[in-house]
């Protein structure tokens, strides 16, 4: 059998790359999982009856589940999220405070989509001053949030910020309220409400993790066709110099 030898910088490349491509393509794999089984819990928890702000606010793992409201909007504290687009428009999610009358509990409800186009202008929407019996459902982020803009305590309402986090809020305002958003279902209170449930699915990981392992597959036909290329050019050195000195 003809030996292999690759050298020891390809040797030294590959043992450096290989291991970070495979990592990176068992990642995606684990990724795509949590998302098939993060949408086969929001497809259930979606076809179930809501409960009341009470019940979601003892669960340890409220994310997705349908709830039902029964109060009104704070319409003095708006907050308009930035930086969400529709169908190549630009435009921003409106959220504000609503007292539950049944628990005494306020939550932030995520009322849908609004256009902006011209940002000289404010943001239009009307906010309904009756009492309101609404359904929504949880949304917990996947990751943790980054505020880019100003910090929102300071400023006037309504605030425009590119994250949202509830908590904050209440601490902000004084309130005991309800840690996560709240999504509108359709109803008297909406505007558009067409969310993505997670930003990228589970056949985009599978098709990030085929990528890696097939650079990882790459970088070692490679490594084996350079060691034996190698020797070869190493065989045909040896037999022209034994050539010339004969």
């Amino acid at each position: 059998m003809k030996p292999f030898r690759p050298g020891w910088v390809p040797t030294l490349v590959v043992l450096m790359l290989l291991p970070g491509l495979i990592a990176l393509g068992c990642w995606q794999l684990g990724r795509a999982e949590q998302k098939r089984a993060l949408l086969v819990s929001y497809a259930e928890r979606q076809a179930s009856e809501p409960l009341g702000v009470a019940q979601v606010s003892q669960l340890q793992d409220p994310a997705y589940r349908r709830v039902h409201l029964f109060g009104h909007f704070d319409t003095h504290h708006s907050l308009l999220l930035d930086n969400r687009m529709r169908d190549g428009q630009v435009g921003v999610e409106l959220l504000q405070p609503f007292l539950d009358q049944a628990s005494g509990q306020w939550l932030l409800v995520n009322r849908g989509w609004l256009p902006w186009p011209d940002r000289r202008n404010s943001v239009q929407f009307t906010t309904p001053e009756q009492t309101l019996s609404l359904d929504a459902w949880v949304y917990v982020a996947p990751g943790a949030t980054f505020q880019l803009h100003a910090d929102p305590e300071g400023g006037d309402w309504p605030r425009l910020l590119t994250a949202i986090d509830a908590a904050q809020l209440w601490s902000q305002l004084g309130r005991e309220g309800f840690a996560h958003e709240l999504r509108l279902e359709p109803g008297p209170a909406s505007y558009r409400l067409d969310w993505p449930v997670v930003a990228m699915g589970p056949e985009k990981h599978l098709g990030y993790a085929v990528q890696w392992f097939a650079l990882a597959l790459a970088l070692v036909l490679l490594y084996l066709y350079f060691g034996w290329h190698n020797n070869k050019e190493k065989q045909h050195g040896s037999r022209h110099e034994s050539t010339q000195h004969v």
